[in-house]
């Protein structure tokens, strides 16, 4: 079941989604994987509104990228619990097996990939969400020499699915911890330009700052900065 956005991206209207799995990779984070009523099909780097209601009718709600590949019968969502953050924070330490929530989603038709065009996406920490649904996809495709992902993050723990995307061929930058014979340091320009030749767009997630660096250090490593996409976040969202 698919729905026209603008751009042509699907969309979907408010729903709800049962969750079916639920773990804790780390103590910062919180892995949920839903069965979604009417669910519309998504691209890779979409994401979903999740929305809490108390009793007395009070809602807070928060966007999360989507993780899993558009042919995963279960939406896979990995949210990293914010201090002071009410959706987040619910997520982490109340959820259950079982629980349905208000969703709203497919969201999105600017930070999309769809296999079309050959591909360098970069992201910090929590941000390589999205492109872990992309990996999937390319993966699934048989598109992988499409999409080279770039992901950063302080150590090992702070990345999700570290893991996965070392498995995909990521290059994996961790800036507080030596990772085998690389030092601990942000992605060097010159680890960057043979990632990015060939590239016909860019993708950017994470925070404000990251967002800032990250586009500005694919520009100097020779990828138009007219064909850069970013999706950047902050603790109040």
């Amino acid at each position: 079941m698919t729905a026209a956005a603008a751009g042509g991206a699907p969309a979907g209207d408010w729903t709800t989604g049962t969750i079916i799995e639920l773990d804790h990779p780390t103590d910062r984070l919180v892995r949920l994987r839903f069965h979604v009523e009417d669910r519309v099909d998504h691209l890779p780097g979409q994401h979903y509104v999740v929305r809490l209601r108390a009793p007395d009718d009070y809602t807070a709600q928060r966007s999360y990228s989507i993780a899993s590949d558009p042919d995963d019968p279960l939406l896979e969502l990995m949210v990293e619990c914010l201090p002071g953050g009410e959706v987040s924070g619910f997520l982490h330490d109340v959820a259950e097996v079982g629980d349905v929530l208000e969703l709203r989603g497919p969201i999105g038709g600017w930070f999309v990939w769809e296999g079309d065009v050959p591909a360098v996406a970069i992201a910090g920490g929590s941000g390589v969400v999205p492109l872990v649904a992309m990996a999937r996809y390319a993966r699934r495709m048989g598109l992988q020499d499409q999409l080279r992902i770039i992901a950063v993050a302080r150590t090992w723990d702070d990345l999700p699915y570290a893991a996965e995307l070392e498995k995909y061929g990521a290059f994996i930058a961790l800036t507080r911890q030596n990772l085998g014979d690389r030092v601990a340091a942000p992605p060097y320009p010159e680890e960057v330009v043979p990632l990015v030749a060939g590239a016909e767009r860019g993708y950017v997630c994470g925070s404000v700052g990251f967002a800032s660096y990250a586009t500005r250090l694919l520009g100097e490593a020779g990828l138009r900065t007219d064909t850069i996409r970013v999706e950047q976040f902050g603790e109040t969202g």
